[in-house]
This record gives structure tokens, C-alpha cells and sequence, in this order.
């Protein structure tokens, strides 16, 4: 049991960021990595439905989904600008919450987040 909590804290860790304020966030994008999705447009389905459990939560959904753009290459030097959201623990929470829970690292993400956020 352990090392199930220790690759938990390590995966969803090594994605965290902190932001001039001192403020943890995370990246959609990498989550949905680290969530075993392939594709963003079926992420973003599981997204949308965390913004509306979180607004009918009665918190305010550009408190925790703040949508970023960045510029990324798509190949012979060009780029173009990519949709991507920086997610606070609660957001994340609720995220894991809507996954597809046959996904181990969504259930691993279940167990982190809630854990984690009941003691922040």
C-alpha cells in the first residue's frame, strides 16, 4: 500500500506547478497524460463535466479552470497557438472525479487529490 501512495504522490507531483503567489496549478494537458487519455477532445468532455459539478457547486469555474493558450510547434519551424487550462487542486479533484474510472492512474488520482485536498 506504500508504494501505491508514493507513485501517487510521484506522478501527480512531478506535474504540479507553483505560480509567483506561491499557488499550485496544474496543467490539463499534462494531466491528461498522466490520466492515460490520448485524445483532447475526450478530455475536454471529462472537463466540461467537472466545470458544471463545479459550478453547481456553488464555486465560481474561472476560479479553478483558467483557460491558457500556448504557442506550440506543429512542424517545419511553424506554430500556432494551443488551447490548455491551469487547473487548481479542486479542479483537478473534480477532473478525476468525472474520468473514466477503469483508468488506474484515475483511480490513483481519485485517492491523490481527494486526500490532498481534504488537507489543504
Amino acid at each position: 500500500m506504500n508504494q501505491i501512495k508514493k507513485y501517487n504522490e510521484t506522478i501527480f507531483e512531478s506535474i504540479k506547478h507553483i505560480n509567483e503567489y506561491g499557488n499550485e496549478y496544474w496543467y490539463a494537458r499534462e494531466l491528461m497524460v498522466v490520466l492515460e487519455y490520448k485524445r483532447w477532445d475526450k478530455f475536454i468532455n471529462v472537463i466540461d463535466n467537472a466545470k458544471v459539478a463545479c459550478e453547481r457547486s456553488n464555486n465560481i469555474i474561472d476560479d479553478h479552470f483558467s483557460q491558457v493558450g500556448k504557442m506550440v510547434e506543429i512542424g517545419s519551424g511553424a506554430k500556432r497557438k494551443q488551447v490548455d487550462y491551469e487547473l487548481s487542486r479542486y479542479a483537478c479533484y473534480l477532473i478525476v472525479q468525472n474520468a473514466d474510472p477503469r483508468k488506474e492512474n484515475v483511480a490513483l488520482g481519485q485517492t491523490y487529490f481527494m486526500i490532498m485536498y481534504n488537507h489543504s
